[in-house]
């Protein structure tokens, strides 16, 4: 089922069938493969910067040329498996080190967009200047989205190319306070959603942050929303690159085994409870047994552990060492589907 007529712009072409967003979710978790599967069914596929040269033999030794060459490599999965069809996108958290080197190579192997967040992506539009590539901020407010847009117009004269809203509900890295998270003091995603819309004016805006189903699809699309982003849903899809056990922790886990963790990245974030967790509240810390230096807001003398080594083996199903990033709506997940299954249930809401 196609959309053309909504997702037809000046800014998608005729590429972006359906207006759905899969999440970026690293380490490991959206790759080649299921973001060139996403892409092969009109949407947008995002494969995940984020340590994605983890299973490269040189990681430890140089995780910057690992990275660049694994981002290539499941780029290039991802373009064969859409074979033309959908979008294949980035996710670049401005925190990692190699920020800038994966956005360069990604836009050297003909990526579609580059969307970026945890933090403000102000340097993004100067890296890209003078390439055919769609960038997009993350924010979690109207706010954010203003400062962006007159930043950038300031810089380079560049506006976003689209723009996703992400609201308390996410999994990962989000966007406000623990303070909020833990108290439920945050404005609703609709209502975001609402006054993003109002400031962006005909830039699209794609909601994300504990989207479910088709009827919260409705429901964004009524605020303004062009389309949605969707993540921990698309975990327990068969062609998602996480571990058999990474999926199976999803899809056993009920709404009280969730809880906000304040991330060594230096933001809070929605994860499933672990031993990891246990421990660290037990004894202050876990420290790290190395370090690559991967994250900027990262100081390995004070971390409470180490992120790298816990999405690691999380993605691998280690359930004692294991960081198990998940949005809320997880508990109302209980079976792996397909993706272009998926797809066809989520295109409902855009009828």
């Amino acid at each position: 089922m196609n959309f053309v007529n909504r997702a037809s712009t000046k800014v998608f072409g005729d590429k972006l069938k359906i207006p759905v967003i899969q999440g970026g979710m690293g380490v490991g978790i959206s790759m080649g493969r299921l973001a060139g599967s996403v892409a092969a069914c009109g949407g947008m596929g995002v494969i995940s910067t984020a340590l994605i040269g983890f299973r490269e033999e040189d990681f430890y030794q140089n995780h910057v040329e690992a990275d660049i060459r694994a981002l290539r490599k499941e780029i290039q999965i991802a373009k064969e498996i859409a074979n033309g069809r959908g979008m294949i996108a980035i996710n670049a958290m401005t925190v990692t080190t190699d920020y800038g080197e994966c956005i360069e190579a990604a836009v050297m192997e003909g990526i579609d967009a580059i969307i970026s967040g945890a933090g403000l992506p102000l340097a993004l539009p100067e890296l890209v200047d003078g390439k055919d590539v769609l960038i997009a901020p993350i924010v979690s407010s109207a706010k954010a989205a203003a400062l962006i847009m007159r930043n950038w117009n300031k810089k380079c004269e560049r506006r976003p190319d689209f723009i996703v809203v992400e609201g308390s509900g996410a999994g990962g890295h989000l966007g406000f306070k623990k303070e909020e998270l833990l108290e439920e003091s945050y404005k609703p995603l609709t209502e975001i959603v609402s006054d993003v819309v109002k400031v962006c004016g005909d830039i699209p805006v794609f909601a994300a942050g504990g989207i479910f189903d088709a009827d919260d699809i409705k429901k964004l699309l009524k605020c303004g929303a062009y389309g949605v982003q969707i993540g921990t849903r698309f975990i327990a899809c068969d062609e998602c690159d996480a571990s058999q056990g990474f999926k199976n922790k999803i899809i056993k886990a009920v709404s009280e085994d969730l809880m906000i963790i304040q991330s060594p990245v230096g933001l809070p974030g929605r994860a499933l409870k672990s031993a990891l967790h246990e421990q660290v509240e037990r004894e202050g810390r876990k420290a790290p047994s190395r370090c690559i230096n991967c994250i900027s807001t990262c100081d390995p003398k004070t971390t409470p552990y180490c992120i790298s080594e816990a999405l690691i083996a999380g993605f691998n199903g280690d359930e004692e060492n294991g960081l198990f990033f998940s949005g809320e709506n997880c508990g109302r997940i209980d079976k792996i589907v397909s993706v272009k299954d998926l797809m066809d249930e989520l295109s409902e809401g855009f009828e």
